[in-house]
């Protein structure tokens, strides 16, 4: 536990703020989930590491946690305004299954991808599962900041103080840059309730005041964070692309239900504190997931990459700075995920002991100074090294050192092995075992001297893609 006052940046005030509950000992989080319509790309994934970290920062300073994320399995349109189709029902119709079906698919695996990432388990309620509310929510603000309009019920912004404030990205006439949709008033109105269009069906539609159809895509992380947490709530986060558009709606819709005034008062917003995490860029362009094949864990793995070297790539950028993604990045975090998985083994059988030992002062207060200071995790991995480094002390003391450290960044080198680390690539035609019993005859041959049988069993592994790294530091004596 930490004393530290906790600064984080607020991106409704473009400031840093002390964090101060809402509820005391307490913390509420409310993170914008996938839609489940697809398999999530590393980009993606960046944000739940994001939030992740901030939860486990808020544990550290001893609160109470509550964190939902949602699980958007209705009402998103290809478009992230309101035009195209719904990204379910379009996927559904592509490979021929139900919507239902797609987006139990999705969710499990975004949540095994949760998993291999190491992000402690969270309430990911689902969007259909709160259609109900989400019409009395509707019906709650209809008199006074709706109207219909042939394609179903839209929000008029002007009905708010302050709308766009979050984007900084509203224009001088009150309009954000959203393309028109007909009958609206201002192009940045939004959709409460989508209707279906007269003489199509949808797979997922309810009844509602204004007609069959389906509920606008902002309005489901309103209610359910109205329902889960209560307004105001802590903090809600998100990706930076949800700042422009999605979260701006959000709070729209919020302050129209708490009938709450302009947000110079932070809390009108439903949230006290809201916080975006920067793009993971990607220059090939296979990030994007129209492009048909694109970056996500399992491809990560499939070329031999331990899921926590993304993470530690991750923490190796502060949340709110873009991260360029490349093979050799990744590379060098796994290289330095297995240092610090090599240094916690020989801490393994060490019964931990009181973390307050004077020599591991230095690197704790870094530590906690670095994660008080808007999550700098970069930092806080050096002084987590520098604790991993410290010499002559009982390593029982070290291993609660560590074990704090890791509790917030989450790592889990006390759960790994070396050879966890050590992933044999999906295309690879040679197996570990065969490395081993290759890299074993090797040795004998160069103990003996013979180097011609030396070279051969290299030049052997060679052909199959095995890189033999004699004299690595690290021990780690092959790579694929």
């Amino acid at each position: 536990m930490s004393n530290t006052p906790l600064q984080l940046f607020n991106s409704l005030t473009r400031s840093i703020e002390t964090f101060a509950p809402v509820h005391p000992g307490e913390a509420r989080v409310y993170s914008c989930g996938p839609t489940v319509y697809n398999y999530q790309h590393i980009g993606n994934m960046r944000a739940y590491v994001f939030a992740d970290t901030l939860g486990r920062t808020l544990r550290w300073k001893g609160l109470k946690l509550t964190h939902v994320i949602n699980i958007t399995d209705v009402g998103h349109l290809t478009s992230d305004a309101d035009e195209g189709e719904d990204k379910m029902e379009k996927m559904a119709a592509r490979q021929g299954k139900s919507a239902w079906d797609i987006a139990k698919f999705y969710q499990e695996d975004f949540e095994q991808d949760l998993a291999r990432l190491n992000v402690q388990p969270k309430a990911h309620p689902r969007a259909t599962e709160y259609v109900g509310e989400m019409i009395a929510w509707g019906e709650k603000v209809a008199d006074k900041h709706c109207y219909e309009c042939e394609s179903g019920l839209y929000f008029d912004i002007t009905t708010v103080e302050d709308y766009g404030r979050l984007a900084r990205a509203v224009t001088e006439d009150g309009e954000s840059r959203i393309d028109s949709v007909a009958g609206k008033r201002n192009n940045a109105d939004f959709a409460i309730w989508r209707r279906t269009p007269a003489g199509e069906t949808r797979q997922m539609e309810w009844d509602s005041p204004w007609g069959k159809g389906a509920p606008g895509w902002h309005l489901e992380c309103s209610v359910m964070g109205e329902k889960l947490l209560g307004f105001p709530f802590d903090i809600h986060t998100g990706g930076i692309d949800h700042r422009e558009i999605h979260h701006p709606n959000e709070i729209a819709q919020n302050q129209a239900f708490c009938g709450c005034g302009g947000l110079s008062e932070a809390a009108n917003s439903g949230a006290r504190m809201w916080m975006h995490n920067n793009f993971l860029v990607e220059r090939s362009g296979k990030m994007s997931k129209s492009s048909g094949e694109f970056l996500r864990l399992q491809l990560l793995l499939d070329k031999g990459y331990h899921p926590l070297a993304y993470r530690m790539m991750c923490l190796q950028a502060h949340y709110r700075s873009e991260l360029e993604f490349s093979w050799d990045g990744l590379g060098a975090a796994l290289t330095r995920l297995k240092r610090m998985v090599m240094q916690a083994e020989r801490l393994a059988d060490a019964v931990a002991g009181d973390p307050s030992h004077q020599k591991f002062v230095p690197a704790l207060e870094k530590f906690d100074a670095a994660m008080s200071d808007d999550l700098n995790t970069a930092i806080a991995l050096t002084a987590l090294e520098e604790a991993l480094a410290v010499k002559k002390v009982d390593a029982g003391i070290k291993r609660a050192v560590v074990e704090q450290m890791d509790s917030v960044l989450g790592l889990n080198l006390f759960g790994l092995a070396r050879t966890d680390l050590r992933i044999r690539p999906a295309d690879a035609e040679i197996t570990s075992d065969d490395i081993d019993e290759a890299i074993a005859r090797r040795k004998a041959a160069r103990a003996e001297k013979d180097f011609a049988t030396s070279d051969a069993i290299r030049d052997e592994l060679a052909a199959k893609g095995v890189e033999l790294m004699d004299g690595d530091p690290l021990g780690w004596e092959w790579k694929l």
